[in-house]
């Protein structure tokens, strides 16, 4: 009973931003490390973003320079701001989270994922 929604895709033009969010709600006791991930059309889906609950944070090279991890634990929320979009960047957008729901239950839960399209 733990879902996670994103939202905030959208289409841009190169260069242009945007600031995804991901939404946990349910039995949540505690949110531990979070991460956004992407997968383009034909691609496997790749780290884009990684986050604990301290904040230390970790990002792809290809990503690095232009996006930003964030997260609010007081609002089970993490976000993704996206700028200098590129082409490249064009994917399905995925938040992952490890979770300790309150039955003590350590869980992997996924969103159902958000599209982000960079026209170049």
């Amino acid at each position: 009973q733990v879902q996670l929604v994103e939202s905030g895709g959208g289409s841009v033009q190169a260069g242009g931003s945007l600031r995804l969010s991901c939404a946990a709600s349910g039995a949540i006791f505690r949110l531990d490390n979070m991460a956004w991930y992407r997968q383009a059309p034909g691609k496997q889906r790749e780290l884009v973003a990684g986050i604990t609950r301290g904040s230390s944070t970790n990002y792809a090279d290809s990503v690095k320079g232009r996006f930003t991890i964030s997260r609010d634990n007081a609002k089970n929320t993490m976000y993704l701001q996206m700028n200098s979009l590129k082409f490249e960047d064009t994917a399905v957008y995925y938040c992952r989270a490890d979770v300790i729901t309150l039955t003590y239950r350590s869980l992997e839960v996924w969103g159902q994922g958000t599209l982000v399209t960079v026209s170049s």
